[in-house]
C-alpha cells in the first residue's frame, strides 16, 4: 500500500493497476445501474424495431382488398404502444446512466481529493497548482461525460445495431447480406478512426493542464506580474498555450471531417433497398416486409452517426482517467502511521545526528541537540542555513534522511501523524488564510471552539480591535489567501489561531516580521505567558525575541556550530557575533 499522510476510515479501495480497471472498479460500486441501463437499452431498441415491423404490416394490410378499419386500428395501437414503451425505457435508461455518471464523478473527485490531502509537502512543492486543479475539475468531469452520454450512447448504439439485425433475420435471413457487410466495414472504419483520435485526445487533456497551470500562476502572482510590468509577456505565454490547445481541437476536427462510416452507410442504405426490392420481386418477401426492412436498416444510421463523437468522449474520458490516476498513484514520502503512538505530548525534542537533503542538496548535516519540555529555543543563522527545515522535521513535514528526531523519547516516525501534528502549531511569516470568516480562520484546527474562546485568543494576539473595526466583525469574509488584510493583520490572525489550539510545541517562524514594535511587545507578553507551559522554537531576526529565549541554536551552512544563552554566545561564538551584527537591535 502506498504511503499517505491522511486517509478516511470508510475510504473505498479501487483497482488502480490501469485506468480501465480503475474505472470498472468505480463502476462496480453501482452494479444495479449498469444492468438497468443495458436492460432499458435492449427494450428501447426492441420497441423501436417493433414500430418498423408494425408499419410494414400496415402496408401489407392496406394492400389487401379485404382490410378493415378494426385491423388497421389494432396495428396503429401496436405502433403507439411500442412508441410509448420506447419513450418510457429511454427515460429509465437516461435515469440509470445519469445517476451512475454523477456517482462515479463524485467518487473519483473524493478519491483524488483525499489522495491530495495525503500527499507529502515534497509532492505538493513539485506540482503546478493550475494543473492539479485541471485534473480535479475538468478531468474528473470528463469521467461523467464519458458515461453520460458517452457509454450510454455506445451501449444504445450497440443494441441499435444488433437488435435490428436480429429482427431482420425473423423477416428473412437473406436480408442480412448487406447489413453484415456494412457492419464489417463499420468496425474497420471506426477502429481506424479511434486509432487516429486517441493521441489527439491525450494531447488535448495535457495541453489543457498546461494552459490552466500558466493561467493560475499568473493570477496568483498578479502583484509580481504588475510590479515587474510583465503583463504583455504573461499574455503572450497564455496565448501560446491557448493556441496549442486550439490546435488539438483543429486536429480533432480534421479527423472527424474524414469520418468514413457515414459515407459507407450511404452506399449500404442504397444496397439494402436494392436487395430488398430484388427479394420482393422474386416473391421471397412482401412489400410491407421491404418497408420494415428499410426502416430497420435505417436504425443503423444512429450508431453510425453517434460513433463520430461518442468514441471521442470515451477517449477523452480514458485520457482524463489516466491523468487523474497518475496523480493518485504518485508515491509520497510519509506515512500517517495510524497505529502509531497517540498520547499527550510533554514537549521534549531531541535531534540525534540528523541530516537532511532536499532534491539531493544537503540542508542539514549531523545536527544534535536536546530541548526540555517548556524550554524556549531561538534558532539563528544566515539565510539558507536550514532554520526552517529543522523545525519542519519536528512535525514531519519532511523526514530526516539520517539520524532521528524524537518527541518525548519517541521517534517522530513512530508517532501517529495526526496525534503528533495536532499538538504542534506553526506560525510562519507567509501566513495562509482561507476564504472564510475571520472567526472561522481563527478557529481553524480547533473544531467546536466557542465564540468566547475565539475572541479571547484574538485579544491575546492583539487582533480583537482591528477585527471589531470591520462592519461585520468576526463574521467578516476574508478574501482568498487573506488579500483583504494587511501582512500584520494576517500574522495576528495566525497567532490567535495558535493560541486557541493550545499546542504543546509552538514553532514561530519570523511570525511577527510584519507587526509594528508596540503591537509586537503586547504579543510577546502573551507568547511568554503561554510559552512557559510549552516547548517553543523561535526563528527571528528580532533581538528582543532572541534575548528571552532559554537557549539559542546557531546554524551555519546546515551545521549546528554552537548553542547557549545570548551572553554565552556573544562571549565565545564568532559565528553568532557575525550573525548578531546583522540583526536589528
Amino acid at each position: 500500500m502506498a504511503k499517505r499522510e491522511f486517509t478516511l476510515e470508510d475510504e473505498h479501495h479501487y483497482n488502480r493497476t490501469t485506468a480501465v480497471r480503475w474505472i470498472v472498479s468505480h463502476l462496480m460500486r453501482y452494479p444495479a445501474l449498469p444492468l438497468l441501463m443495458v436492460a432499458a437499452a435492449v427494450v428501447n431498441n426492441v420497441a423501436y424495431g417493433g414500430i418498423q415491423i408494425y408499419v410494414g404490416r400496415a402496408f401489407d394490410l392496406i394492400s389487401q382488398p379485404s382490410w378493415t378499419n378494426q385491423a388497421l386500428l389494432i396495428v396503429a395501437a401496436s405502433v403507439l404502444g411500442s412508441a410509448a414503451l420506447q419513450g418510457f425505457t429511454g427515460l429509465v435508461r437516461n435515469f440509470a446512466v445519469g445517476f451512475l455518471a454523477q456517482g462515479i464523478e463524485r467518487d473519483a473527485r473524493d478519491e483524488l481529493y483525499v489522495s491530495l490531502l495525503g500527499k507529502s509537502q515534497t509532492f505538493h512543492g513539485r506540482q503546478r497548482i493550475g494543473d492539479v486543479m485541471a485534473r480535479a475539475t475538468n478531468d474528473v468531469r470528463m469521467l461523467n461525460a464519458m458515461f453520460s452520454p458517452g457509454i450510454m450512447l455506445i451501449t444504445d448504439s450497440f443494441m441499435g445495431l444488433v437488435i435490428p439485425m436480429a429482427l431482420m433475420t425473423r423477416l428473412e435471413p437473406r436480408l442480412l447480406l448487406v447489413p453484415l457487410i456494412f457492419t464489417v466495414l463499420l468496425v474497420i472504419t471506426v477502429y481506424d478512426y479511434n486509432k487516429r483520435l486517441k493521441p489527439v485526445s491525450v494531447a488535448q487533456r495535457e495541453q489543457y493542464g498546461q494552459m490552466n497551470a500558466r493561467l493560475a500562476e499568473s493570477v496568483a502572482g498578479i502583484e509580481v506580474v504588475k510590479a515587474n510590468t510583465q503583463e504583455q509577456q504573461e499574455w503572450s505565454g497564455f496565448a501560446r498555450n491557448a493556441r496549442a490547445f486550439r490546435d488539438t481541437y483543429v486536429r480533432q476536427g480534421i479527423i472527424e471531417a474524414r469520418y468514413w462510416p457515414m459515407f459507407v452507410f450511404g452506399f449500404a442504405y442504397a444496397g439494402c433497398l436494392l436487395h430488398g426490392l430484388l427479394l420482393w420481386n422474386r416473391g421471397v418477401i412482401t412489400l410491407g416486409e421491404v418497408i420494415a426492412f428499410v426502416g430497420l436498416f435505417n436504425a443503423l444510421r444512429y450508431p453510425t452517426f453517434m460513433s463520430i463523437w461518442t468514441f471521442n468522449l470515451v477517449q477523452m474520458g480514458l485520457a482524463s482517467a489516466e491523468r487523474v490516476l497518475t496523480m493518485i498513484k504518485t508515491e509520497t514520502e510519509l506515512d500517517e502511521n495510524i497505529d502509531g503512538v497517540a498520547k499527550p505530548v510533554q514537549g521534549e525534542v531531541v535531534f540525534e545526528n540528523v541530516s537532511f537533503a532536499y532534491n539531493g542538496n544537503p540542508v542539514l548535516k549531523d545536527v544534535s541537540f536536546r530541548v526540555q519540555p517548556g524550554e524556549t529555543v531561538a534558532i539563528v543563522g544566515q539565510t539558507g542555513s536550514g532554520k526552517t527545515t529543522l523545525t519542519r522535521l519536528i512535525n514531519r513535514i519532511f523526514d530526516a534522511d539520517a539520524g532521528r528526531v524524537l518527541v518525548d523519547g519517541v521517534d517522530v516516525r513512530d508517532w501517529s501523524l495526526e496525534s503528533l501534528r495536532s499538538q504542534i502549531s506553526t506560525i510562519e511569516q507567509d501566513v495562509f488564510l482561507f476564504s472564510r470568516t475571520l472567526a472561522a480562520n481563527v478557529a481553524f484546527g480547533c473544531a467546536g471552539a466557542t465564540q468566547d474562546a475565539i475572541e479571547e485568543a484574538a485579544r491575546e494576539a492583539q487582533a480583537h480591535d482591528f477585527i471589531m473595526s470591520f462592519k461585520d466583525g468576526y463574521d467578516t469574509e476574508v478574501g482568498e489567501r487573506g488579500v483583504t488584510l494587511s501582512g500584520g493583520q494576517r500574522q495576528r490572525i495566525a497567532i490567535a489561531r495558535a493560541f486557541l489550539t493550545d499546542p504543546r510545541i509552538l514553532i514561530l517562524d519570523d511570525s511577527t516580521s510584519a507587526i509594528d514594535s508596540e503591537t509586537e511587545d503586547h504579543i510577546q507578553k502573551a507568547m511568554r505567558r503561554i510559552s512557559s507551559q510549552r516547548t517553543t522554537f523561535i526563528i527571528t531576526h528580532r533581538l528582543s525575541q532572541i534575548r528571552w529565549a532559554d537557549r539559542i541554536l546557531v546554524l551555519r551552512r546546515g551545521e549546528l556550530v554552537d548553542q547557549g544563552t545570548h551572553d554565552e554566545l556573544m562571549a565565545r561564538s564568532e559565528s553568532y557575533r557575525r550573525i548578531f551584527a546583522r540583526y536589528d537591535i
